[in-house]
């Protein structure tokens, strides 16, 4: 028998900090869908728990939806996830995963900011505000290697990828064509400009500079 049959088709009990971790995971996609107005009963349905459940981790929706936000645009998961970019691989390779991982946090900040209608992070406070340089010390930490074939320092390098894909994901910024992956590494690495050699690095878009 399993723990969900255990429990009358509810999920385990889990700790609280575990608790917590599955109904934010269970608002996002809720509140990406119905914005505001996603109901507590909607959350323990996805969740898997009755919804008083709800109010033993959470004093309230507020509360709750709170945390999902935060748990978007907390940079720390998006920073792991750069600096374990294997060092070894060719620097396109390299910019290409950092734009993958970037884009994915993206697509899903400008969802739920969309949803609920926000013109950006809420922050009440200067101090509240996440910095940026953790993030771009992690994307630095890609361009290093590399330096020597860069007409900028590593720190601009870095700087411009992180804008430029910031950009190109934004449906609005871009009249909902958002750029690929590919297009942001061509016009960091390449700019527009044609070259002599431009077919070869739009044809074997994984080739090193």
């Amino acid at each position: 028998m399993t723990s969900t049959a255990a429990t009358g088709g509810r999920a385990r009990p889990l700790p609280p900090e575990e608790r917590r971790a599955a109904l934010v995971a269970a608002t996002l996609p809720l509140v990406v869908k119905h914005g505001a107005k996603v109901t507590t009963k909607q959350i323990a349905e996805a969740a898997g728990v009755a919804e008083g459940t709800i109010f033993r981790v959470f004093p309230d929706k507020e509360s709750l939806v709170r945390e999902a936000i935060a748990t978007v645009l907390d940079p720390l998961p998006t920073v792991a996830a750069l600096n374990g970019i294997d060092l070894d691989l060719p620097v396109r390779e390299r910019m290409a995963r950092a734009v993958d991982i970037l884009r994915k946090r993206l697509e899903t900040a400008f969802a739920v900011m969309s949803a609920l209608r926000m013109d950006g992070p809420q922050h009440h406070k200067p101090e509240e505000r996440p910095s940026h340089q953790p993030m771009l010390d992690a994307i630095e930490r890609l361009v290093v290697p590399d330096e020597d074939k860069f007409r900028l320092p590593a720190t601009e390098v870095a700087r411009m990828l992180r804008l430029i894909t910031f950009a190109g994901t934004h449906r609005i910024i871009t009249d909902n064509h958002p750029l690929t992956t590919e297009e942001v590494v061509s016009v960091l690495l390449d700019g527009v400009l044609r070259r002599p050699d431009s077919d070869s690095h739009q044809s074997n878009p994984g080739e090193s500079c």
